[in-house]
Order: C-alpha cells, then sequence, then structure tokens
C-alpha cells in the first residue's frame, strides 16, 4: 500500500537498530514535536549519516524503512543520555520492514536533486516524496527473509 505522506529521519545507524529491534522512533533526542508530525501510516525511513552518534567517518546509507503504526506520540520510560542527563523520550511505534542498508551514492532520489540538499537533514525529520520512498522501499526490502543478513531484528 502507498502511503499518502513518507518521512526521512536522521539516526545514527547504532541507534536505528536498536529503534528497529523495539518498533519504534525517537528523533532528536527524545522531543516531541518531529515525532507528533508523524500520521498512522505514513511511510518513514531512516537515513544514517555515520555508524554511531559522534563518529566522524561517514556512512551515508538508508538503514531502516517501516510504516507509521500509532496514532499518537508516547512518553517512554526514563533513559540516560549519559553526560546530557536523564531525559523521557517521546517516541512513535513504527512497523519495520526486514530490509538491507541503501548507500546513498547508488541511488537518484528527488530529494538529493535540490542544491544543498543535506542542509535541511539537520532539522533530524524532513518530508520525504512518496516516489523517494517506494524507490527506498523496492531497494531495501528483503524478498527472502532466510537470506543471511536481515537487519530487521
Amino acid at each position: 500500500m502507498r502511503p499518502e505522506r513518507a518521512w526521512l529521519g536522521v539516526v545514527s545507524d547504532e541507534h536505528a537498530q536498536i529503534a528497529v529491534r523495539h518498533g519504534f522512533i525517537q528523533l532528536n533526542h527524545g522531543k516531541r514535536p518531529n515525532v507528533a508530525r508523524l500520521r498512522k501510516g505514513d511511510g518513514f525511513v531512516i537515513y544514517s549519516p555515520t555508524e554511531r552518534l559522534g563518529d566522524r567517518t561517514p556512512l551515508r546509507a538508508f538503514t531502516a524503512l517501516g510504516v507509521v503504526a500509532d496514532a499518537e506520540p508516547y512518553l517512554a520510560e526514563p533513559m540516560s543520555m549519559g553526560d546530557r542527563g536523564t531525559i523521557r523520550p517521546w517516541r512513535r511505534q513504527i512497523d519495520f520492514l526486514p530490509v538491507e542498508p541503501a548507500p546513498l551514492s547508488e541511488l537518484d532520489l528527488e530529494l538529493t536533486r535540490q542544491p544543498n540538499w543535506g542542509y535541511q537533514l539537520r532539522r533530524g525529520l524532513v518530508e520525504l516524496p512518496i516516489d523517494d520512498f517506494e524507490q527506498l522501499k523496492a531497494v531495501m526490502t528483503v524478498a527472502d527473509s532466510s537470506r543471511g543478513t536481515s537487519r530487521s531484528g
């Protein structure tokens, strides 16, 4: 089913895989505004600029993809942010699909055809053209779940 809207969240690969394992997304260190923009049924893709938060070595890949499964954001249990203290993050439930990462360099997306397109990623969440979501879904989806390294769980 083709969603009416789609979004691109920016999260390190390490954090993306935690989200996939637990079926949720949290953006901008748990702040509510971006997750509140999502609606049930929206497509959602994670772009990971790096393997881990704070890494300087670029990854630049799309690492997770799914559909928003709940109607409203929810407050999760408190969690440690290390030196930043403890927060109680806002999250959304996502039905993630089994996918393989897709390197940005191998894709031709409407999103990346704009000059300085990467600047908007600093916001942590950007609206994604539906055709881009569908292309990413086609490229990333694991056809055979018995295939080697499915990263969905």
